[in-house]
């Protein structure tokens, strides 16, 4: 079942036009182009069907189940529903620019609605940061994309030095990057120099993701054989593939057979 040409959009100045497309059990969320923006199973709405939305978790092996998280970009909402349902003890704000996203993600791909743990806001992510610049944050993620690609104000040094400042002292931003984009690299210089070199790249299985993780504080230069022990008792709580996140570090990031360097 295809849905095309459907226009969800209250505003004869936005030009986003939101397509859903249906096979083999799955929904998916796509913005005026066959790229695929969010996915959901329909029979199991919490699983992450998207590689690089699972990736985003890799965070975990460096880091505790933050306490606040703040996502930039909802898409059809997997990153947040995961949140929710799978860390209890975190509060998780997200802002997304569009609210008929808002309005298709609860309507059709089972995003919660607010409560005390959850809170959805029709904003802009730059400005929401600069409004709410005295509360701090455990992580950052930054998922906002268009039929085009990246939102250019939301990959500019000022932004990444707007998100790093907003971070609590242990505090990780991850951001989600195309390695195919012309910018990728331009994207991991600027992330670089905001973050002192404390940057970690984790390519996703699929689709040609990467998330680019900026740590406010360095890590330790964590060795391989605690990467692996973490990422098996990751594994048996979340059940998400944490095994292959800690190999597939090793093929983007400075390390030597014992350590990882960040």
């Amino acid at each position: 079942m295809l849905f095309r040409s459907k226009r969800f959009s209250s505003r004869p100045d936005d030009d986003l036009v939101i397509d859903i497309s249906e096979e083999f059990g799955i929904r998916k969320l796509h913005f005026g182009h066959d790229d695929t923006q969010s996915a959901m199973r329909i029979n199991d709405p919490l699983e992450l069907v998207l590689a690089y939305s699972r990736c985003v978790f890799g965070v975990l092996l460096f880091v505790p189940p933050p306490r606040t998280v703040l996502l930039i970009g909802l898409g059809g909402g997997s990153i947040a529903k995961w949140v929710h349902a799978k860390l209890p003890g975190t509060r998780l704000t997200c802002v997304e620019l569009h609210r008929q996203v808002i309005n298709v993600a609860r309507s059709m791909f089972a995003l919660p609605d607010d409560d005390e743990r959850l809170e959805v806001i029709a904003g802009d992510g730059a400005a929401h940061l600069v409004a709410t610049a005295e509360a701090s944050c455990d992580f950052i993620v930054m998922d906002a994309y268009s039929a085009t690609g990246i939102a250019p104000p939301l990959a500019t040094t000022e932004f990444f030095e707007a998100c790093r400042d907003r971070l609590t002292d242990n505090g990780v931003l991850a951001v989600n990057l195309w390695g195919s984009d012309k910018r990728f690299t331009q994207y991991c210089e600027r992330l670089s120099q905001v973050f002192d070199g404390r940057l970690v790249l984790l390519p996703a299985r699929q689709k040609g993701n990467v998330i680019a993780f900026g740590f406010r504080k360095a890590q330790g230069e964590p060795r391989w054989d605690l990467l692996a022990r973490r990422a098996a008792e990751l594994t048996a709580q979340y059940g998400l593939e944490f095994d292959e996140f800690v190999a597939d570090l090793a093929r983007m990031n400075p390390h030597n057979d014992r350590k990882l360097f960040v």
